[in-house]
């Protein structure tokens, strides 16, 4: 397998490059639109094709980059099942897992974050990754305080989908606010401060409830263009641009 983390550091969201070697097929997991450019030039110089984008859910905090990159490369799109989108050219589920030549990306429903969320799993050569988006960061977690978000539903599939997964398991969230790029289920298991084994579901739902975060900058922009897979027009992406910086999810 062929793997590249890529960030976007306004937003600090982590871009994953997944390709299969022996086919050329890569997939683009949770894409930026600002950095779509910077993106399919990793895609080139390893001599890959983009065959997919494909999302962890409909992002509140940037434009995802997928309508984008398939204008530019004529790959499909793919995104959760659940979310039901029109624009997607290519669903996934835990039913429906995502074939990228001999790769194949297994899907996890991990609702909480977003009453869509979804995680991913590569299991090749007996190791296992898992591609966690806003569900499971690096000692933390995404905020569940809007776009139906449920701290009750987010413990559940933590505990329940993520932590069941091979201790070794390498994590990959996509975002860290502290320049962290990898973890693993038994780190997070033991010391993730919300969500270790020892917290309880009622400590869980009082932290949660106590995070007091800043309404998100981008989201009314955000979640709009996302529901069309990013195709907006070009003054929603200036305007994120007007309004600048970072929008914590957790």
């Amino acid at each position: 397998m062929i793997f590249r983390q890529l960030v976007e550091p306004e937003s600090s969201t982590y871009t994953y490059l997944i390709g299969c070697e022996n086919t050329g097929k890569a997939v683009l997991l949770d894409p930026v639109i600002e950095t779509c450019d910077r993106d399919m030039e990793a895609v080139t110089a390893l001599g890959l094709t983009l065959s997919f984008t494909l999302d962890t859910h409909i992002h509140a905090d940037h434009i995802t980059g997928a309508c984008r990159l398939r204008s530019l490369t004529g790959c499909k799109v793919a995104y959760p099942a659940d979310d039901n989108l029109s624009c997607a050219d290519v669903e996934v589920s835990e039913e429906a897992p995502l074939s990228v030549g001999e790769l194949t990306i297994r899907a996890l429903f991990t609702p909480g974050h977003t009453d869509k969320h979804h995680s991913y799993v590569i299991e090749q050569g007996g190791h296992t990754q898992v591609f966690t988006g806003d569900a499971l960061l690096i000692d933390g977690c995404g905020r569940t305080d809007f776009q139906n978000g449920d701290s009750a539903t987010l413990y559940k599939s933590v505990r329940e989908k993520l932590f069941a997964l091979p201790e070794d398991t390498l994590v990959y969230p996509a975002h860290d606010y502290s320049g962290r790029r990898v973890s693993t289920i038994m780190q997070e298991r033991t010391r993730n401060p919300r969500l270790n084994d020892e917290i309880s579901l009622s400590e869980f739902q009082r932290i949660m409830a106590e995070l007091d975060l800043p309404y998100p900058k981008k989201i009314d922009v955000a979640v709009p263009a996302n529901s069309k897979c990013g195709d907006c027009v070009e003054e929603a992406v200036e305007h994120l641009h007007k309004i600048g910086g970072k929008s914590p999810q957790g």
